[in-house]
């Protein structure tokens, strides 16, 4: 049997404009992600995933604008991300035209957050985002607050319970690999 690939655009958003670090710092502004994602739709991408990186740091969300624009321009799977803190949060950016939610730091905090939105709006609308550091013992640990905060959590213990949480997919970022355009981290993901 043979599996479908699908490609999914990750654009991370700072303020209003499309941004790339490594590693998660260093931030450069590429342009407006809404043009990225409708060139990235007409080019056949499978779906577009939008992360307000500094979201979580200033307690708020704003991906509205351009969730709104392009749920009107972009016909695919669109998830959204950062400072999402309730289920209310979540309803909010799904109404504005994301499919999906993505949490992390406030997921990390409050674990029952990822049961509360899978019985809201279905395991598939949980997305439980994992930003993961290699320890010095050879594991990963699960940041949070854009790879800036350690959770003393093991990362990969997190996905197992965030899965039995109710999460329906795992967002999983290696802080250590991001940017470095040198692929993902295979062992992580093993």
């Amino acid at each position: 049997m043979s599996r479908k690939l699908r490609v999914i655009a990750r654009l991370d958003v700072k303020d209003e404009n499309l941004v790339k670090g490594v590693q998660f710092e260093g931030l450069r502004k590429l342009g407006d992600p809404h043009g990225f994602a409708l060139r990235y739709y007409e080019e056949g991408i499978d779906e577009i995933l939008y992360l307000d990186t500094v979201a979580s740091l200033y307690g708020r969300n704003n991906l509205g604008d351009v969730l709104c624009r392009t749920a009107s321009d972009v016909f695919i799977p669109i998830t959204a991300g950062g400072g999402l803190r309730s289920v209310d949060d979540v309803r909010t950016i799904l109404r504005m035209g994301a499919d999906k939610a993505a949490i992390n730091t406030a997921a990390l905090k409050e674990p029952r957050l990822i049961t509360q939105v899978a019985q809201a709006f279905g395991s598939q609308c949980m997305v439980l985002s994992i930003q993961a550091k290699r320890t010095a013992s050879g594991g990963w640990e699960a940041y949070y607050d854009n790879g800036r905060e350690h959770s003393g959590r093991d990362a990969v213990e997190w996905a197992a319970e965030g899965e039995a949480r109710g999460a329906g997919e795992i967002l999983l970022t290696s802080v250590d690999c991001e940017g470095l355009r040198r692929g993902m981290d295979s062992e992580l993901i093993r």
